[in-house]
């Protein structure tokens, strides 16, 4: 008796483990709360500039109503605000009015949130839906990591002819730039401004490596990148890549995009909720490149302007590269222009340039990479603007004679989130419509729920009162699942996803069966429901950590190498078996305990009083 006192638990140690238990499922409870309200998508009409004044309400309805919309609600503060009964047609409606009202607003399509303000206020938010249940776009993108080492090779020339004019190496030339390398060649009596030249090279781009060869009079010396090297410059190509097209998603205001690495040289791109397409792949697959250069009258490069073709001076003032921020705004006779903050560097570098060059021209050159009839990637530049530099320039500065509104504000974005270097090809472009992702959740949970129906029936008619904590648990287990997917960020439910749920249930029930099953043979061994209860839960967790570890090592391999939906249905499962363990074990056996009042929860003097019965039962039967 004494021995059995000091190994159980005492009553406040069990009440403390209740406690626990109760408080993690509760604050799970309370993070999945959200998912109970579904965001509102709303179209958003917002004035190009602070002078502009928003369209009535009336003419807004109007054009709507006139197109076969029906408004439900339409609201004005800083913004107008419409929320049209059919929300799936708010893609169609939003370029309508883009369309219509294009000089006077700016429309977006927009997800407002009707969570209560409380939930709002801690931070709280619902799951995030992947493409296949809230719609959207898919993009697979393919970096062309070869035209953008060529493209470092023609830098890498420039600034060799740059150093090679500033140190005055004469008899050192550049043969050819090529993305294999760039050849210098040196006569015989200008070895030693080869020798500087290269040293100074290697100090700018430290990863190259020199060949040297001798033919004829000449030396001939090839600079390119050692194997290390190359790796190296791929990586930093499709991190950049990577990094820029996060940084337009941000832009375009997507939160919930999913962006990430597939295979070599592709990048993926998810965009949930996302109702105008032409507008996301207009800035996701530009590589536009800005960068300033001075004219000049004989030689240079030959570049297209909008009335002929101008002489520009190949090395660049600076590039977009030194550009901080950009917005789009209008000037004084109301025609677009795009407001430039460069960074210091670049401030510096203007700085330098204008206080030597006033009244001199400036031309802005916009490059990008375009596709042939056959296919073929080539860069494409032409000039935007020419302008005087009329006083010595710093880091604010403006690019003026734009085409149109959408132009400069599609320079700006571009701008902002950064250019490529390395052309970018869309190989792989879906479209999901809200109304194929409203019917995937519905069928969807339509399979959780009748799954979840089969399996409590299944567990109260076999297990009875152990069915009803079995069931209980489950129940507890979805909720943990729910909350715990809200909770952590760069979760995404997907299709795939719900089938995780689904088999989640059955996981979650799977350990309830390993745990009743051993306290049914130990009831047919004689032991009593208190006893069996006991060892049954104690001697079924290495059964279960063994069965779930196996699944958790498969889940985590599917989330490491898969994309999309099959990461999606990973990441379910695992989260799922981390839940259906602790609502299994943990929180069936705290329903058991209670259900079934232990002698580990009973105060000592029930338990004399219990165990002297049990003593003189023992004797009336002997």
């Amino acid at each position: 008796m004494f021995a059995n006192k000091n190994t159980a638990p005492s009553s406040w140690q069990v009440r403390i483990k209740r406690f626990i238990v109760a408080a993690i499922v509760i604050v799970l409870g309370l993070c999945a709360t959200p998912n109970l309200y579904q965001n509102k998508t709303l179209i958003s009409i917002s004035p190009l500039n602070n002078q502009q004044v928003l369209p009535s309400n009336d003419l807004v309805k109007g054009l709507l109503e006139q197109n076969q919309f029906n408004v439900k609600q339409i609201s004005s503060a800083d913004n107008t605000l419409v929320e049209l009964t059919q929300q799936t047609d708010s893609a169609s409606a939003q370029q309508m009015l883009s369309e219509a009202l294009r000089e006077q607003a700016s429309i977006k399509v927009i997800e407002q949130k009707t969570a209560p303000l409380w939930l709002q206020k801690m931070g709280l938010s619902p799951i995030k839906l992947g493409l296949d249940l809230n719609g959207g776009v898919l993009f697979v993108l393919e970096v062309d990591t070869d035209k953008a080492l060529e493209k470092r090779m023609e830098n890498l020339a420039l600034e060799a002819q740059s150093i090679r004019v500033k140190n005055k190496l004469h008899g050192v030339r550049i043969e050819q730039s090529t993305a294999s390398g760039l050849q210098l060649a040196a006569t015989s009596h200008a070895q030693a401004g080869l020798e500087q030249l290269q040293k100074e090279l290697i100090k700018l781009f430290p990863q190259l490596m020199v060949k040297t060869q001798q033919q004829g009079s000449l030396t001939l010396s090839t600079l390119s990148y050692n194997e290390a090297g190359l790796a190296e410059f791929n990586k930093q190509t499709m991190t950049q890549a990577l990094t820029t097209l996060r940084s337009r998603i941000e832009e375009l205001g997507i939160t919930e995009a999913v962006t990430q690495r597939q295979g070599q040289n592709y990048i993926r791109i998810e965009l949930p909720g996302v109702q105008d397409p032409a507008a996301a792949k207009r800035i996701i697959g530009a590589t536009a490149q800005l960068s300033f250069h001075a004219l000049q009258e004989v030689g240079g490069k030959r570049v297209a302007a909008e009335h002929g073709t101008v002489n520009l001076n190949p090395l660049a003032i600076f590039s977009g590269a030194d550009i901080d921020n950009a917005q789009a705004g209008r000037d004084e006779y109301g025609k677009p222009l795009v407001q430039l903050s460069l960074s210091p560097q670049g401030g510096k570098k203007m700085l330098h340039f204008s206080r030597d060059n006033v009244g001199e021209p400036m031309a802005t050159l916009y490059s990008e990479y375009i596709a042939d009839s056959q296919g073929e990637i080539h860069e494409s530049s032409q000039v935007i603007s020419v302008a005087r530099i009329q006083q010595v320039l710093g880091q604010r500065f403006s690019i003026t004679n734009l085409d149109s509104w959408q132009k400069a504000q599609d320079l700006a974005l571009l701008l902002r989130a950064g250019s490529l270097d390395a052309p970018l090809k869309i190989v792989t472009e879906r479209t999901i419509g809200p109304t194929l992702g409203a019917q995937n959740i519905s069928s969807g949970f339509k399979a959780l729920a009748l799954g979840l129906s089969l399996t409590l029936a299944f567990m109260l008619f076999w297990y009875r009162k152990l069915g009803v904590i079995a069931s209980i648990a489950l129940f507890a287990n979805l909720i943990c699942l729910l909350g715990l997917m809200s909770l952590l960020p760069g979760v995404v439910l997907t299709l795939p996803g719900i089938a995780g749920l689904v088999l989640t249930i059955g996981m979650a029930v799977d350990t309830n069966v390993i745990i009743f099953e051993r306290i049914k043979e130990e009831r047919k061994q004689g032991s009593s429901m208190m006893a069996a209860l006991q060892r049954g839960y104690k001697q079924a967790q290495s059964s279960i950590i063994d069965a779930n570890l196996t699944t958790m090592i498969t889940a985590i391999v599917l989330m490491s190498i898969g994309y999309g939906p099959i990461k999606g249905f990973a990441i379910t499962l695992a989260l799922g078996i981390l839940t259906s363990m602790f609502s299994g074990v943990v929180v069936s056996a705290q329903l058991s305990q209670w259900f079934y009042r232990l002698p580990s929860i009973k105060p000592a003097s029930k338990q004399l009083i219990s165990t002297a019965a049990n003593k003189n039962q023992g004797v009336q039967h002997g």
